[in-house]
């Protein structure tokens, strides 16, 4: 298993408003996709998977139309 520091942002729908969630934590997993699979849970939802050159997995979700963003970097 790894660890990781999440940032998961929840972008805000309202077009006046650029605020987003965000929420910040460390685990320890085996997977990063195994992770977001378990956070959606019986939900549809579709993603696209990115890693740029800094090594950071970067998750862009949909999900009930709200679009979220879980970013994955090695602690």
């Amino acid at each position: 298993m790894k660890e990781y520091e999440v940032v998961w942002e929840i972008f805000n729908l309202c077009s006046n408003n650029q605020m987003r969630d965000v929420f910040i934590e460390e685990v320890r997993i085996a997977d990063p996709e195994d992770y977001v699979k378990s956070k959606f849970a019986g939900k549809e939802v579709s993603y696209e998977k990115s890693v740029p050159e800094n090594g950071t997995v970067i998750y862009d979700i949909m999900t009930s139309g709200i679009k979220q963003r879980m970013s994955f970097t090695e602690i």
